[in-house]
């Protein structure tokens, strides 16, 4: 299907890819990883044609059709079941041909093809799609020029779909989704019958999708068989083999280099020593992959409060008078609370976030807040708000503005900017650092309550990696929002479902959640009222059921939390154990250490044999 070969590929002086080769065949399904900035999209860019390589060639099988989807988001009087439907380009020219040509063979031929590819059942397909990115029947009819530019791009992304091509690039397909839409589209790459490339920093996106990993990483390409995951673990290994062969290489190299020194000069040994000035040269040296330092996360720590935070009662909120988005709304915020916030793209979670922000009055009822309560608050939209031409040191000392110079870079440090990169203009960092810095201007107060709304869009694996570990870590309460599954799953332990113009919990996990939701995508419309009302039936008694199960998973998840929290401190003790600095001096340390060494393997056991009999109960129950 694909070959990539000895392809080399530089911009503004800087190599991206050099002597890169991989072999893509036809079918698979390929996530192509590597991090910021390393050359993904341009990678995608050759592969399409939009840009000429240095050296090396891309070549593809014989007429294969590539899809992708536009970067300009499609506007106008155009509906986007009509966008859709007109991305089949076939299709689209035989119908208008089917109705001007007047030679009865061409008809015959033009209705047989019309036949073949199924034309007549096009726009129900085109429909099923966009239903499944968040369009309504109502919506699939309304002017493209009605949606905002993050929904036009989700009809883009339902053209290059139904287009169905040979090979499908996709470039971060989920980032214009919210969770809903982004397991829909989940589902349906899994199960598209043709080859698909799509860059991807959503870990569990790519495990449920992919069959292949392409890494870019050091300006080189290598291909990998199974998921995200499997490609962590053979990446791992590959990295420990390097490490090993090269301490031996260095070694040979030594011993031969010592030799060569030492017996050169000697006539009697002249030619033991040419020889292994030959064996040297012969030595192909082992190349380590760099790694780069991982990105950084470290939220200044708020000052505490006594709860509640915040109360909501009985409270109305939107922004026209008289119509409110979310309505009826008795909520509770807490210090150690972690909540995300489920729910379709246009039901009110950002509506919902800014009440809690602060950045919307209640249109009726009580918002109690906590005295000298801070709110740090993200959204996408502040990225592109940032002053092109001011560096993250000028932002940063506008908002502290009597901090002397070194507290402020000392601020931005803790986000990942070094001296390099706290005088970079704005415009000049990449997206990941833009977010880093828009996330240290949300949390310069040190906020009691942090709220995240689509934080990760710009940000690659490891950065989002980070972000997920400084969250944990953060003392105050944090409610996001995120299409990112694996971020979710990571720092949030109550799910709030907004829909139907209010917000309640979510009984069950978000496996639960997953699950309604591709039930729901799947059920066709009610034929009769008796088979909705069954259907509700059957939804409020599996409510039912994951109300009474939520005990026992919350028992599991307790049980789990400590055998990690036990295995980690063991796992640090042990460190200390393989560490020769212990032993320094008069080892005083070590018989403490063997003894707590003792202590949490013991404890540790029956922690794992409480987890399991919690997990065990559980399976039983459901």
């Amino acid at each position: 299907m694909l070959t990539v070969a000895d392809l080399t590929y530089r911009i503004a002086g800087r190599t991206l890819l050099e002597g890169a080769s991989a072999q893509i065949n036809a079918g698979w399904k390929v996530g192509l990883v590597g991090r910021n900035g390393a050359g993904k999209s341009t990678l995608l860019d050759l592969i399409r044609g939009e840009r000429q390589a240095d050296g090396g060639d891309i070549r593809l099988q014989k007429d294969v059709r590539i899809g992708f989807v536009a970067q300009e988001a499609p506007g106008g009087a155009t509906t986007p079941l009509e966008a859709v439907l007109a991305a089949d380009a076939e299709r689209a020219r035989l119908l208008a041909e089917a109705e001007t040509t007047q030679d009865p063979h061409r008809i015959g031929e033009v209705q047989g093809r019309l036949q073949e590819i199924d034309a007549h059942a096009a726009p129900a397909r085109a429909a099923a799609i966009l239903h499944g990115l968040g369009f309504g029947a109502e919506d699939q009819r309304k002017p493209l020029s009605a949606f905002s530019g993050g929904w036009r791009m989700r009809v883009a992304l339902a053209a290059a779909l139904f287009a169905e091509p040979d090979l499908l690039l996709l470039d971060e397909p989920t980032n214009h989704l919210d969770l809903e839409a982004a397991l829909w589209l989940e589902t349906f790459l899994a199960r598209y019958r043709r080859t698909v490339i799509l860059v991807s920093h959503d870990r569990r996106f790519l495990d449920e999708v992919v069959d292949h990993i392409l890494a870019l990483a050091d300006r080189t390409l290598a291909v990998y068989s199974g998921g995200y995951s499997a490609y962590l673990r053979q990446r791992g290994e590959s990295l420990v083999r390097n490490r090993v062969l090269k301490a031996r290489q260095d070694a040979e190299r030594a011993r031969l280099q010592a030799f060569i020194d030492r017996f050169r000069a000697k006539a009697s040994k002249a030619r033991q020593a040419q020889s292994r000035v030959k064996a040297l040269e012969k030595l192909v040296p082992v190349s380590i992959a760099s790694e780069e330092p991982a990105p950084v996360f470290d939220f200044p720590v708020p000052a505490s409060l006594r709860p509640p935070l915040l109360m909501l009662e009985k409270v109305s909120v939107g922004y026209e008078p008289s119509k409110p988005v979310l309505q009826r709304l008795g909520l509770r915020l807490d210090p150690d609370d972690r909540i995300a916030l489920l729910g379709a793209n246009g039901n009110g979670k950002s509506t919902l976030a800014k009440l809690f922000g602060g950045r919307l009055a209640p249109m009726s009822g009580q918002a109690i807040r906590a005295p000298r309560l801070a709110s740090g608050f993200f959204a996408q939209h502040q990225i592109e708000e940032l002053m092109p031409e001011s560096t993250p040191f000028d932002h940063l000392a506008l908002l502290m503005p009597e901090a002397p110079a070194q507290a402020v870079r000392a601020r931005l440090a803790r986000f990942g900017f070094g001296e390099d990169k706290v005088f970079v203009r704005a415009r000049d960092l990449s997206g990941g650092e833009k977010a880093r810095l828009t996330l240290a201007l949300a949390t310069h107060e040190a906020p009691h309550l942090l709220i995240l709304d689509e934080p990760t869009n710009h940000l690659d694996i490891e950065a989002r990696e980070a972000l997920a570990e400084a969250l944990n870590e953060f003392p105050g309460a944090v409610v996001l929002i995120s299409h990112d599954w694996h971020l979710v799953e990571l720092v949030a332990d109550r799910l709030w479902l907004v829909a139907d113009g209010t917000v309640r919990p979510f009984e069950g996990a978000l496996e639960d959640y997953r699950r309604m939701l591709l039930a729901s995508k799947n059920e066709d419309a009610p034929a009769r009222e008796g088979a909705g009302s069954r259907r509700r039936a059957r939804r409020r008694a599996a409510a039912e059921r994951r109300r009474e199960f939520e005990p026992l998973r919350k028992r599991v998840r307790e049980a789990e939390a400590r055998v990690s929290a036990l295995s980690k401190d063991l796992a640090a003790i042990e460190t200390a154990l393989g560490d020769p600095a212990t032993y320094a001096a008069d080892g005083r340390s070590v018989p403490e250490l063997l003894r707590q060494q003792a202590e949490l393997r013991t404890t540790l056991e029956i922690a794992e044999r409480d987890w399991l009999a919690a997990a065990e109960a559980l399976e039983r129950a459901d």
